[in-house]
């Protein structure tokens, strides 16, 4: 299709004129805010080259914008979690400069491990989330699963032929994130198709994990001892180990909740 050109539009022409090019394009931005773009370079009397400048910046932002949220979406994340929601001070066990340091995504990069080793209510879950929206948002692929879920999926692509389809699936991402690892003990076939999971992407691309048991106590999860020495070795070896505590500030926060009123009356 070919737009006529013609000089001396009226106004309402060259705004119409404007957004069937920017639909034919595929300028959604440009075409929603160039009216207030085009008042406000008036206004602050822009060269045309800025002018310009300020119409393909507002597309670009956008644009990164809707992938990034792409790119959350496709995670499957359970919920919205963020570093900046986080309450350090609840926690002491867990330093901020690191996580911060994490946030800048260069262990991913690296394809480093990560794990968060702490009892329920101390943070690992929303940490877990948040540093793989950071990573998301950094333009990272980016999955996130329960433990059990991760291997009911392979062993039913196990039975129906599909594992090795199922296996590069889950190597391809850039980082994959196992939530609740330790909450359920693995049958030995189960152990086997999450580890060969972990060898998939060793060393090759980066694995986060959330887990309520100490490596010591994995061996209740994982019943075969050199099954289990094998899986903490790909999880730990050059990885960094956050190690979240014993006491919910969950449960505290709802405690102090509770108190409250009491206190006030």
């Amino acid at each position: 299709m070919t737009l006529p050109r013609q000089r001396g539009l009226t106004e309402q022409a060259a705004d119409a004129a404007i957004d069937t090019a920017c639909r034919l394009l595929r300028l959604p931005s440009i075409r929603n805010e160039f009216t207030e773009i085009a008042d406000r370079a008036i206004k602050d009397q822009m060269t045309y080259r800025g002018f310009l400048a300020e119409l393909l910046m507002t597309e670009c932002d956008d644009r990164a914008r809707r992938r990034s949220e792409r790119r959350i979406k496709a995670a499957g994340f359970p919920r919205e979690k963020s570093l900046r929601a986080f309450d350090f001070d609840a926690n002491p066990n867990i330093d901020a400069a690191t996580v911060h340091t994490l946030a800048s995504c260069e262990w991913i990069k690296k394809s480093q491990p990560l794990c968060l080793i702490g009892d329920s209510g101390t943070g690992k879950s929303h940490m877990l989330i948040a540093l793989g929206t950071e990573a998301a948002m950094k333009g990272y692929r980016v999955r996130y699963t329960l433990a059990t879920k991760l291997v009911n999926e392979l062993v039913e692509a196990a039975d129906e032929k599909q594992l090795n389809k199922t296996i590069a699936r889950y190597g391809r991402v850039d980082l994959l994130c196992i939530d609740e690892l330790g909450y359920m003990e693995l049958d030995r076939h189960g152990a086997e198709l999450l580890f060969q999971v972990l060898t998939e992407r060793e060393e090759k691309n980066s694995v986060a994990i959330a887990s309520n048991e100490s490596f010591g106590g994995w061996t209740k999860t994982f019943t075969d001892p050199r099954l289990c020495a094998a899986i903490v070795d790909r999880l730990t070896f050059n990885g960094t180990i956050i190690e979240t505590g014993t006491d919910s500030y969950r449960l505290a926060s709802t405690r102090a909740r509770v108190e409250e009123p009491a206190t006030a009356s």
